[in-house]
Order: structure tokens, then C-alpha cells, then sequence
């Protein structure tokens, strides 16, 4: 903690930059509020609470060891960790849904496709045509959509045809295929209701079965549905950090996970009227400035978007700096990740809060729901409510950006295509370092940022670097990458921190030990590369020397993420444990069960020079028992 101008201590920041800008700041951030949030509920910690009666709230206690209704610790825990697996679950499946619609409404309308490869991939995984690109498209953002509105004691057809087989073998085993994702997520809710379902372990099932249908739809197929319609990643380098915002433009900062909602506007704002209309306004043009994960998604594939898009400023923890600089002329939102402490700062600057999605409405902000038909209409009124305050507030506010935040040179726009290609095709050649001992093992480092676990992406950046310099070649995805890339560990130049034998890798390849995959959705592109370099080897994903951490998880979407790590079988890293360990059936089912029921396994580890020490013995080992 370190003493700011507004009279308090803020947290530390693995981003030493960003933790110098918000200490000078004069007004209040979620950094400055931490202090006094540091007392936590030991109950809450626990998951030993609970307030779904009215008997309640009831704590379990060595004194009181059940509720009044007789529920254990076990079924607490359990009940309150379903309903968060559930809700973060939902909150991918809305994703998913909108952009399988936008799809569908773009293919009606005969609207512009950007990802012609991505589409046929679709169409042969799935087994559907069309006459042309657009039946095809309709075709295939159907197929997505009958499987999410099926009941749920109707299995989903997709995800046979999407998941690795030998997982979907397991999971069949287990009785864990999932009927349709909106009636899972349903199911999910009633089952932890009051005096229902009290079997600690049957809930736990439950977690993974809505494990799946979140990554395979929410994760993997919004990626995919994303690449045909937005355009496919390539890997170029870009800028990042509150370096890339330009205050001679007017300058939109963008918050959430449904970049598909706002691709109208993004290509208006570039059209010859539109542009004139800002330079009349005394400003060279419209920018983007990319926050959160549909920031890092507009970056992966910002070899499309040039003429608009300024590059990604942060994760969700960065946000509020963001808009403090001053720059900011408004804020578009549609999704998480948007926090409700950005409302009282734009108040102050005079910016603009427009939300598209009323799930991520703020108290001050002016509601224009995106309606694909209305397109045109709703464009033209956030480009007429912008260049408003633009007007309004431009020589009433000091704009100050740190020069020395950020990088010129992080790559971008890694997908499990684009590095493929990179590496000539087929992943023989990553395969072959790995063979050789090279490269050690892969980790993918997901999910958000928090506060907590030493400070912002404090855990998440160290447990990084631990990791490169045992020669693990880490691959990221989520608002942990925001805080990966600011810190500079996804620069060529970074190859200096990383092992002797990685580091050699990254030099003859001109890459970082750090490969950003973008949005937290792009951990299904991560699903995707580990199920090809499985099936390039011939064995099941737990066999593969490769860990997930989600080192400073944060929401209940992240859970969900969690929950489909575990049934592909993978071990997982958390920093924090979820609210879970006032069960003893529940952290033995999760840590140690696991393993034999999927495979996977859940280690959690605050510290990251010991948790890197417990993931690259778990690398050594299954590179041993494959004979490496």
C-alpha cells in the first residue's frame, strides 16, 4: 500500500507505471478502496453461509455444525458453489447466443462476412452447406442456436462433433453430457434451491456439466461464430498500455465481451461524413480505445481495424485509470467486467456512459439496446450523443497520459490459426520442441484480475515469470493477459527473462516466452490447441504436459472456466480458493477425486515461486510418463 493524493492507501500493482498514476490521482478508485475492504467474512470465505430461507442467514460453526433446516457444511458449500457455477455459465451462454444471432441477422441481410475460412471450418465440423456464403452462415449459427434452446433432457448435438473424442468417451462415462445450455444453467439454479438437492457430490457433477456446455459453446464456439463475422487474428505487434491513447481524437473506451454488438458503429465511425463531422468538432477523428476483453478481442484481430482502433489501455483493474486521464470522451459498454466505480469518475469528467446490453446497464448511463434491425438509427445517435460531449467537455478537463505506461512492441493476435501458420502449418514443429526438452511444457495463465493475492496482477505476473524461466512456454488468455502485456512480458525483448533453452526458442523465432490469445473467451481457442496436439500424439488431453493457472480469478464466469478445465481434464492453478473450503467432500472431490473422475485437479498456492515449483513438477511428471 502506498499513500495517494486522495488520502489513502492504494494497493500495490505488478504494473509499477499504472501503481504511480492512480497514487497521484485525485479522485477515488477500486485501488484506494481495498483498504478498507481488507476485514472479510470468515463465514463467506468458507461458503459456510447461508440466506436462501428465512430461517437464515444460518453459519456453520464447531458449535452449530448444521442449519436449521439440517443442511451440513458440505451441502452449503456445495449449493452456493453450483448456483455461482451456474450464474457464470449464463453469462457465457449470453454471449454466445447474441453473437449466434447477430450471425444469423448478418447472413439474412446478405451483411458483410470477414471470415470466409472460419465459416467453412465451421460448416465441416458441423456437416451443413449452403447455395452461398450466407446460407452457409445461417446454416451454421442455427445449428449453434437449436442446441442452446433444447431442454435439457435433450443432449446437444454439437458438442459431440466439437469436443476431443476421447473426452467426450469420458464424459459420456460419467453421465455429464449436457442437454441444452440454457435449461442446464436453469437446472442448475433450481437444483441449489432451498431443501432440494442436498448430495454434496451430485452437485459437483453438476459444476462440470455446465463445465462443458460453457467452453465448447460460451468459450470456443463465440470465438469461432466471432472469426466469421469480425474477422480472423493475425499475428502482428501492436501497442498497449494508456500510451495508446491520442487525445487529438475523439476517444471511446469500450467494456465487455460482445465486440459483435458494436461492429456497425465501429465501421461507420471511419465513413467520409462521419470522420468530417469530428474534424469539424476540432478533432482529427474517432478512436476505440480497447479495455477489458472485448478490448484484448478488437486487439487480436486489429490487423482489420486500423483506421479506428487505437489499442488496448488495460484490463478491468485499469479501467478506471483509463478514463482518469482525461482523454476519454465516452464509454461504451455491454457486458462484465464493467465496473460500477467507473460511474462516479465519468461524472466527474463529464464523460459519457452509453450501454448496449441492459445486463451491463450503469446507474448513470444512457440505455440504447442494440437491435440488429435499428443498426443504422442506433449508430447515429451514440456518434450524435458523442460528439456532444466531446464539445461539452474537451478544455474543461486536464488530460494527462503517462508516456512510460505500456509498450510499442507486445505481439497480438495469436489464435490457434494464426500461430499454427506461424509455425508452418502443422504443430509438429512446437511438438518437436517439446520432444527435445526445449520448451519444458505449455501453461496457459487465464481468466482475470483482482486485487487480492498481493495486489493487482501481482500473483499473475510473478507466477508468469517463475514459469518462463523454468522453460514453460506460457499462453494467456483473459484480463490476466492486460496485465501480462502492460508489464512487458509479451515483447521479443522479454526472451531475456525466460529459461536458457526457451530463451533460445524465442530468439531464433523472434518471439516472447508469452503468447497472448486474447479475451477470456479465447480460452477455448487454448481448448482447441491442446485438443490438436493431443490428437497429433495419439493420447487423451490429461496426458499432455500442459497446466492452466487462473492465478487471480475473479467472477463467478471464471468458476465456470474452472469447471471446464476440470472436466477436460486438466490441472488447475487458482491463487485464492473459491469459497469452498468449509467442506471437506468438496475440496477432496476437487483436489484429489478429480483425478480419477476427468482427470484434472484443482492446486491452490498464494505463492508463485512455489506454485511454478508445483506445476513444472506436474509438466516433468507427464512428460515421464510419456516417455520425454
Amino acid at each position: 500500500m502506498i499513500e495517494t493524493l486522495y488520502g489513502c492507501s492504494t494497493c500495490a500493482s505488478a504494473d509499477k507505471a499504472l501503481e504511480t498514476f492512480i497514487a497521484g490521482l485525485p479522485m477515488e478508485t477500486s485501488h484506494h478502496r481495498v483498504e478498507s475492504q481488507e476485514t472479510k467474512c470468515g463465514f463467506g470465505l468458507q461458503g459456510v453461509c447461508c440466506r436462501l430461507c428465512a430461517n437464515g442467514p444460518c453459519r456453520i460453526t464447531p458449535e452449530s455444525p448444521r442449519g436449521i433446516c439440517g443442511a451440513t457444511p458440505d451441502v452449503m458449500v456445495t449449493r452456493n458453489f453450483l448456483r455461482a457455477v451456474a450464474s457464470g455459465s449464463g453469462c457465457y451462454i449470453h454471449v454466445v447466443e447474441n453473437i449466434a444471432l447477430n450471425l444469423k441477422n448478418t447472413a439474412l441481410v446478405k451483411g458483410r462476412l470477414r471470415g470466409l475460412q472460419a465459416l467453412e471450418r465451421l460448416c465441416r465440423i458441423f456437416d451443413v452447406g449452403g447455395a452461398d456464403d450466407h446460407e452457409k452462415a445461417l446454416n451454421v449459427a442455427e445449428a449453434v442456436l437449436k442446441d442452446l434452446y433444447k431442454p435439457e433432457y435433450e443432449k446437444m448435438e454439437l458438442v459431440e462433433k466439437m469436443a476431443y473424442a476421447p473426452r467426450f468417451k469420458r464424459w459420456k462415462e460419467l453421465g455429464i453430457l449436457p442437454g441444452g445450455a440454457k435449461s442446464e444453467v436453469f437446472k442448475g439454479v433450481v437444483k441449489c434451491s432451498t431443501n432440494l438437492n442436498s448430495d454434496p457430490v451430485d452437485m459437483l457433477l453438476d459444476c462440470l456439466r455446465l463445465g462443458i456446455s460453457t467452453g465448447i459453446y460460451g468459450l470456443t464456439l463465440t470465438n469461432l461464430l466471432n472469426d466469421v463475422l469480425l474477422g480472423e487474428p493475425e499475428i502482428r505487434m501492436a501497442p498497449v498500455g494508456l500510451r495508446v491513447i491520442d487525445p487529438e481524437y475523439i476517444n471511446i473506451m469500450i467494456t465487455g465481451h460482445q465486440h459483435a454488438m458494436f461492429v456497425h458503429l465501429q465501421d461507420r465511425l471511419t465513413e467520409d461524413d462521419v470522420v468530417a463531422r469530428a474534424k469539424a468538432a476540432g478533432a482529427k477523428g474517432f478512436r476505440l480505445v480497447g479495455c477489458t476483453c472485448v478490448g484484448q478481442d478488437l486487439q487480436l484481430r486489429g490487423a482489420h481495424y486500423t483506421a479506428i482502433f487505437d489499442g488496448h489501455a488495460g484490463n478491468n483493474y485499469t479501467s478506471e485509470a483509463i478514463l482518469a486521464t482525461g482523454a476519454i470522451d465516452a464509454v461504451l459498454s455491454e457486458f462484465n467486467c464493467t465496473l460500477p466505480g467507473i460511474e462516479p469518475i465519468c461524472d466527474g469528467l463529464w464523460i459519457k456512459q452509453i450501454c448496449l446490453d441492459d445486463v451491463a446497464k450503469k446507474a448513470n448511463a444512457e440505455y440504447k439496446p442494440f437491435v440488429f434491425a435499428e443498426r443504422e438509427r442506433v449508430s447515429n445517435e451514440i456518434i450524435d450523443e458523442v460528439l456532444g460531449a466531446y464539445a461539452a467537455r474537451r478544455g474543461k478537463v486536464e488530460i494527462r497520459i503517462p508516456e512510460n505506461h505500456g509498450n510499442d512492441q507486445t505481439l497480438t493476435g495469436v489464435s490457434e490459426v494464426s500461430l499454427k501458420n506461424f509455425l508452418g502449418g502443422s504443430w509438429k514443429p512446437l511438438i518437436d520442441l517439446i520432444a527435445s526438452g526445449q520448451i519444458k511444457g505449455l501453461a496457459g495463465v487465464v481468466g482475470c484480475s483482482n486485487l487480492t493475492a498481493g495486489g493487482h496482477d501481482v500473483l499473475t505476473v510473478e507466477l508468469t515469470k517463475e514459469l518462463i524461466a523454468r522453460d514453460i512456454l506460457v499462453l494467456t488468455a483473459g484480463c490476466s493477459s492486460g496485465g501480462i502485456e502492460n508489464c512487458g512480458l509479451m515483447t521479443p525483448e522479454a526472451a531475456e527473462l525466460a529459461g536458457p533453452k526457451l530463451r533460445a526458442v524465442c530468439q531464433q523465432l523472434g518471439i516472447p516466452p508469452v503468447l497472448n490469445f486474447g479475451p477470456c473467451l479465447a480460452i477455448g481457442r487454448l481448448e482447441i490447441v491442446a485438443t490438436e496436439i493431443a490428437e497429433a500424439l495419439g493420447v487423451d488431453m490429461p496426458q499432455l504436459p500442459l497446466v492452466l493457472s487462473a492465478a487471480q480469478w475473479l467472477e463467478e464466469q471464471a468458476l465456470a472456466d474452472g469447471a471446464f478445465g476440470l472436466a477436460l481434464g486438466l490441472p488447475l492453478h487458482l491463487g485464492l480458493p473459491p469459497f469452498v473450503t468449509g467442506s471437506k467432500v468438496a475440496v477432496k472431490v476437487l483436489t484429489e477425486d478429480m483425478k480419477q473422475l476427468t482427470g484434472g485437479q484443482v492446486i491452490i498456492n498464494p505463492d508463485a515461486k512455489s506454485s511454478a515449483e508445483q506445476l513444472e513438477a506436474i509438466i516433468l511428471e507427464k512428460r515421464a510418463a510419456l516417455g520425454l
